[in-house]
């Protein structure tokens, strides 16, 4: 009996070091967007990656997009603070678009109708009302923060870290592409090194549901806000390209359910959302689930994408071509472009990782 015994134990001992040798190493990720805050879905999009075992997060990159980018940096680290992440590097990017302003807007306006969300240059109010410059952070409703972000710009970040990591980082970017254009600038090798590049936009097809529904929810916000940028960004060669455009608009919860699972799972991080949570699409929130865990999208079609940067009534909207008609000469490339996602199978992963990042 003690020699079966013996050898049983053998059996599993090795059993136990074959699994955690197959066990696959966590994607690393680095998240850059327009943190607006407090709450919201920009900042929210930390969640997903940082409560998934599967995801090694390098680090967050900050733009101007939803929110002025030094406001966006100290919401951001004033969370990564409450819930205990500040291990994670912030890096400080974009202030302005590489062409884009104000008065471009204004001037756009005047010819072509309203922008219906300005994000930093005036939310829903007048563009005229909008600061030319970056104004300085104002009093936080939830809080200053202690730590600083990283000295390294964000480009300088995400380009030292393709470098190394080569063909291992996915890059997730939900707001303008500012950040992204600019790595892709100073290194030609920036996009070719990452192992893939996931993104928040690309709106088609908005115009009648700008039209009959909310004109906000339908304005494809990250590609107008820096179209040059864009156009930059979706023309590297990367490896593979992912497009999260409509269907992540479909998933809300509402302040009664954050208000639900802050009482059966309170924490520091519910505590939060109870108190700042603004009830809109989890358009950013399902990005990031979706780098998380791939297998929520249910499907994809493959396609060319390009965003415009002429200047008239298509400036910044999101052009699609076949292959056969695609322009392929002047760099535009296939993207996967998702038109499906299990909507039930992402809201209760989100709701399970809000309740797990104590």
């Amino acid at each position: 009996m003690r020699p079966r015994r013996v050898l049983a134990c053998l059996a599993a001992l090795i059993g136990g070091c074959l699994a955690a040798r197959a066990a696959p190493a966590p994607s690393l990720v680095i998240l850059d967007n327009d943190f607006n805050g407090p709450g919201g879905t920009n900042i929210q999009s930390v969640i997903p990656l940082l409560a998934s075992p599967s995801v090694k997060v390098l680090g967050f990159t900050v733009v101007t997009g939803d929110g002025w980018e030094n406001a966006s940096s100290a919401h951001l680290r004033r969370l990564l603070e409450l819930i205990g992440h500040t291990d994670v590097p912030v890096h400080d990017g974009a202030v302005y678009p590489l062409l884009n302003s104000p008065a471009r807007v204004r001037a756009h306006q005047i010819l072509y109708g309203e922008m219906p969300w300005k994000g930093a240059w005036g939310r829903h109010g007048p563009i005229t009302d909008a600061a030319m410059v970056q104004p300085p952070v104002g009093a936080m409703a939830d809080g200053t923060p202690t730590f600083a972000a990283d000295p390294e710009p964000a480009a300088m970040f995400l380009i030292r870290m393709v470098h190394a990591h080569p063909h291992q980082v996915t890059i997730l970017a939900a707001g303008p592409l500012t950040n992204l254009a600019l790595a892709a600038r100073i290194d030609p090798e920036f996009a070719s090194l990452a192992k893939d590049f996931v993104m928040v936009g690309g709106l088609v097809d908005s115009n009648l549901v700008s039209v009959n529904g909310n004109p906000s929810f339908s304005d494809d916000f990250n590609m107008v806000f820096d179209p040059e940028a864009a156009h930059i960004v979706l023309t590297q060669n990367w490896p593979k390209i992912t497009v999260i455009a409509g269907v992540s608009g479909h998933v809300m919860l509402s302040r009664d359910d954050v208000a639900a699972i802050a009482t059966a799972h309170p924490s520091p991080l519910t505590t939060y959302m109870a108190r700042f949570y603004d009830p809109m699409p989890l358009w950013d929130e399902m990005a990031a689930a979706i780098v998380a865990d791939p297998t929520l999208i249910t499907k994809t079609q493959s396609l060319y994408m390009d965003v415009s940067t002429t200047e008239g009534m298509f400036y910044g909207r999101t052009r699609l071509w076949q292959k056969d008609y695609a322009p392929r000469d002047a760099g535009v490339r296939a993207v996967d472009y998702v038109e499906g996602v299990d909507d039930a199978r992402f809201a209760r992963a989100f709701r399970d990782a809000v309740a797990a990042l104590k």
